[in-house]
């Protein structure tokens, strides 16, 4: 089916000019041969009845065409909608207040709406919708700590309405509007220890989740970890109400790690900026046993030059397998950094290798 949204008309000319400045702009396919080309293809000029044009290559492969084998339309079709769905995050990102439409955004990137949301989850890590709510919500954290009041802020930040943030919003502030312009006075977590494979462990969480699991030797610089994390919350022992909870997620990181449960399927409770937020959701979308380099993850979210924020992001993460940092390393296959330290980065990589090649 042709897109709508294309002016096959100019889609013609170029075809017939053979201009190689439309290419990526769109495909177009041959019903008598079955194979679909660039604009600047070599081939002979087919009939206009026998042309049809799409956005895309997926859209020219969902209707049965193969690509070309003279002119290779696919093969930097994965960079030129890396570029396209960058250059919409970046639309997004400057105009989180307003109310964004999935067709007006998939209009942006010339691509159709169905094609534009799978190809923004597959780069982003997440739908258009999430992004924009991430970008929304760090407008928020800025307006929370400048805005005279928190109903200021509330408005100011895009948002319609003051129960929609205290719904859903907080989850993602990790409390609510009011208590995160305070500066997080009256939060609670609550924390317990205990022994893994790699060493003591330390999980913190709200009653929304956990927002702190983190690896070390020692009880007592790990709850100096917990405090200078959440220097404003009120940190308190798990009591004995919550001991099966935390005993039950002890089992699965124990499981976890002997290859028994690739994915952990625990609450987490996550707090950064929208770069962050990015990041460690693309990061979960990586398969156990599998990994990828730090420019790989800044190509996937569409900024090629965000090597080094990537790699600030994963040094960030505060709760470790949970957000799998340990699965991201040095284009040339060095460990890196890890904010638990290398042998325990190895220790995890080899784990999850070893129970992949068992299944």
């Amino acid at each position: 089916m042709n897109t709508p949204t294309l002016d096959e008309t100019a889609c013609w000319r170029a075809l017939q000019q053979r201009d190689a400045a439309q290419d990526g702009r769109f495909v177009y396919g041959v019903r008598t041969t079955g194979v679909y080309c660039r604009p600047s293809c070599a081939s002979r000029l087919p009939k206009r009845d026998n042309v049809r044009f799409y956005a895309d290559a997926q859209a020219a492969e969902g209707d049965g065409l193969r690509p070309c084998k003279r002119c290779r339309p696919r093969d930097d079709a994965g960079a030129r909608d890396a570029q396209r769905i960058a250059e919409v995050c970046r639309h997004i990102e400057a105009h989180a207040h307003e109310k964004l439409t999935l067709a007006a955004l998939a209009q942006r990137a010339h691509l159709s709406p169905f094609h534009f949301q799978r190809r923004f989850k597959a780069i982003v890590g997440l739908s258009p919708r999430e992004y924009a709510e991430a970008c929304r919500l760090q407008a928020l954290r800025r307006e929370l700590r400048a805005a005279p009041t928190v109903s200021d802020a509330i408005y100011g930040a895009g948002y319609g309405s003051g129960s929609r943030v205290y719904e859903k919003i907080d989850t993602r502030l990790g409390m609510t509007p009011a208590e995160y312009r305070a500066g997080g006075h009256g939060v609670a977590i609550s924390y317990a220890g205990g022994d893994t494979p790699l060493g003591r462990v330390l999980i913190g969480a709200t009653d929304r989740g956990i927002c702190f699991l983190q690896f070390g030797d020692d009880d007592a610089a790990l709850r100096a970890e917990l405090a200078a994390e959440y220097p404003a919350a009120r940190l308190a022992p798990m009591d004995t109400a919550q001991q099966a909870l935390f005993d039950d997620w002890m089992h699965a990181l124990g499981e976890h790690l002997a290859g028994r449960r690739p994915q952990l399927g625990l609450p987490v409770h996550t707090r950064g900026t929208a770069f962050q937020l990015e990041v460690w959701k693309y990061l979960q979308t990586i398969p156990y046993g599998e990994l990828r380099s730090y420019a790989e993850v800044a190509q996937a979210l569409g900024r090629p030059n965000a090597v080094r924020a990537v790699a600030r992001a994963c040094a960030s993460n505060g709760v470790a397998l949970l957000i799998p940092c340990h699965r991201v390393i040095r284009g040339d296959g060095q460990l890196a950094g890890y904010r638990w330290g290398l042998p325990r980065k190895r220790v995890l990589i080899d784990l999850e290798r070893a129970h992949r090649e068992r299944v």
